[in-house]
């Protein structure tokens, strides 16, 4: 039988803004890290099979020279698990030992095991990316060594055999829709974050705002990006409004009074769920000021 967690807020700390920086492209590595909460070094999508090589050994460069706040906030995307580029990756960060690894196109919880075997001490954030993983996603979303679950939407139309994961008015087909909700619940059903699909659209800034601010809504704890321009969009999204952050502390201030029971607040009836809403908003306050 499978056993649920209590979504308590996810524990995951990296966010809300993770960046995505070829792994090839170590010139780039400060910036990005400068820009965003977490930078995720990409060894998978975004580097040419000829040049892995060269990928790998520039990430072992930064590793072995790196401030280890620095290396706190990377995340290391490697490839998927069963492939030689995958067992190249694990060679180099065997010795490295990243906190974050991020593994491509997770499909089972056997992949997260594969990951699990070789760097024990790395939170894996499994990429939900095909029809296979997302169909394993509570699987995946229940091993121990599961920190938080990405989703990503244009291989997983590629491996339905689709064109696009959008319509023409840039919002989501149904099927993304479906996984990208499916990773979410997984995710919270086993106490753990999920972290948002990127938004390709590197111009339409009022879209990524959108999106941004439906992730937050949602519950995502994080939200994936590709450039340095969609950081603060991303970040402006989680920050709570001064409105906002007033009225959950007033609130939370209210329930120290009362405890944590039923009772009144400027006209409205306070419960248990309006109290945690009240405690993440501090949360995510808390979350957007902290230096990078």
């Amino acid at each position: 039988m499978t056993t649920t967690h209590p979504f308590n807020g996810p524990s995951f700390t990296l966010g809300p803004a993770l960046l995505f920086c070829p792994a090839d492209r170590p010139e780039r590595y400060a910036k990005a890290a400068e820009r965003a909460d977490a930078v995720i070094l990409d060894l998978e999508d975004a580097v040419a099979c000829g040049d892995k090589p060269g990928a790998r050994q520039a990430l072992a460069e930064h590793f072995s020279s790196a401030d280890q706040k620095l290396v706190e906030r990377t995340v290391v995307r490697v490839n998927p698990a069963g492939t030689e580029d995958f067992e190249a990756d694990l060679g180099v960060l065997d010795e490295h030992l990243p906190q974050y690894v991020m593994l491509a196109k997770t499909q089972s919880g056997a992949d997260i095991q594969a990951m699990h075997a070789r760097l024990p001490q790395a939170q894996v954030i499994a990429l939900v990316e095909t029809a296979a993983g997302a169909a394993a996603a509570y699987e995946i979303a229940e091993h121990p060594a599961t920190a938080a679950v990405m989703w990503g939407a244009e291989d997983l139309i590629v491996s339905l055999g689709g064109t696009s994961s959008r319509h023409t008015d840039g919002t989501y087909r149904d099927i993304a829709r479906y996984v990208r909700s499916t990773v979410l619940l997984a995710a919270a059903s086993r106490g753990k974050a999920a972290v948002d699909s990127i938004y390709a659209d590197i111009a339409d800034a009022e879209g990524l705002a959108a999106e941004a601010a439906d992730a937050v809504g949602s519950g995502f704890a994080a939200k994936a990006c590709i450039h340095p321009a969609q950081v603060q969009t991303i970040r402006q999204a989680y920050r709570p409004t001064e409105d906002e952050l007033e009225y959950a502390r007033a609130l939370l201030a209210e329930v120290d009074k009362h405890g944590a029971g039923v009772f009144q607040f400027r006209g409205a009836m306070i419960d248990g769920p309006l109290i945690r809403h009240a405690e993440l908003v501090v949360r995510r306050a808390a979350a957007t000021a902290r230096p990078r």
